[in-house]
């Protein structure tokens, strides 16, 4: 490549991307990731567990939760892109977000993230109590603390990332005064993590040798760590899952099948369907994965169809 080839696609890198149409409106609702609203889905998790989640006053708490993370998340992307905007123009793809590509104004940004970072917290202290509003102002502190400084620091940026989604599935049987097992918070925690580390070890993959092109913390991990990290947070969800499903609690049941017992096909199945796209490098959109592959979709539906039947005692 010639010095003057050089020297345009370093212009066209460093040039912030032209505003994409659309209102300043459209460009924070794009700023908060509607896509990834589907995580918020996780305050569900407890309440379902337990077999507690299809009263009138669990459903209506159980939304009233999702839409107050939501708002949580929305905060955090807010103040992470406003922080991140010069060094998003550099990179080929984040300089489309809105904040980078300037339509949404840096002090805009970080103001409605405030505001959302504000308001969630007192919502939640006013609606569901303050053991809920202490939960998501950790929440929000943790993740906070990411953007400035966590997400640079070796194995740290996994450890938040993953206890945000544990906070997630935690805050629902926190709301609703459902005990959370403890096996139940195992297979959660390794459950996100092998997530987590399957989608930095695809960035990995595909972003290798690409110079400005991911993120900075990538460079310091090595992808055979990333996929020793996924390979053991996998083998210890399972095992967890497993455990939380042999333990019968002293309940007794009168079900055809021990559906609780057989369920852990399903949960193995999924997790060996998703350490196929982890394998490959290419599980790093998690959402995608999950809500694009059929025969994952069809495990989760055998999987929710089995637990159902446990929890109705059928």
């Amino acid at each position: 490549m010639t010095e003057t080839a050089v020297l345009r696609q370093r212009t066209h890198q460093e040039r912030p991307a032209p505003p994409r149409k659309g209102g300043l409106l459209a460009g924070l609702l794009r700023t908060a990731r509607p896509r990834q609203w589907v995580k918020n889905v996780l305050v569900v998790a407890a309440p379902a567990a337990a077999g507690e989640l299809f009263s009138r006053h669990a459903l209506s708490r159980l939304a009233l939760l999702f839409v107050l993370f939501t708002a949580c998340a929305a905060a955090v992307y807010l103040v992470n892109d406003a922080r991140d905007a010069d060094a998003d123009r550099a990179h080929p793809v984040k300089r489309h977000r809105p904040v980078a590509a300037g339509q949404v104004p840096v002090p805009l940004a970080y103001a409605v993230g405030g505001c959302l970072a504000l308001t969630a917290p007192a919502a939640a202290a006013w609606l569901c109590g303050p053991a809920v509003a202490a939960l998501l102002t950790a929440y929000l502190a943790m993740q906070l603390a990411y953007c400035v400084s966590l997400k640079h620091v070796l194995v740290v940026d996994l450890a938040v990332v993953t206890t945000g989604f544990l906070m997630r599935a935690m805050i629902g049987g926190l709301a609703l005064g459902i005990p959370l097992s403890r096996w139940f918070l195992i297979t959660t925690g390794f459950g996100a993590l092998f997530m987590v580390s399957a989608k930095r070890y695809s960035e990995a993959v595909q972003m290798a040798g690409k110079a400005g092109a991911t993120r900075a913390l990538l460079t310091e991990y090595t992808t055979g760590y990333l996929r020793f990290v996924w390979q053991l947070a996998a083998g210890v969800a399972v095992l967890g899952y497993c455990l939380w499903a042999m333990e019968e609690g002293g309940v007794p049941h009168t079900s055809v099948l021990p559906w609780r017992q057989l369920s852990m096909v399903a949960f193995i199945l999924a997790i060996l369907r998703y350490a196929v796209f982890a394998d490959r490098g290419t599980a790093g959109e998690p959402e995608d994965v999950v809500l694009r592959d059929r025969a994952l979709a069809l495990i989760g539906v055998a999987w929710v169809a089995m637990y159902g039947l446990a929890v109705a005692n059928w």
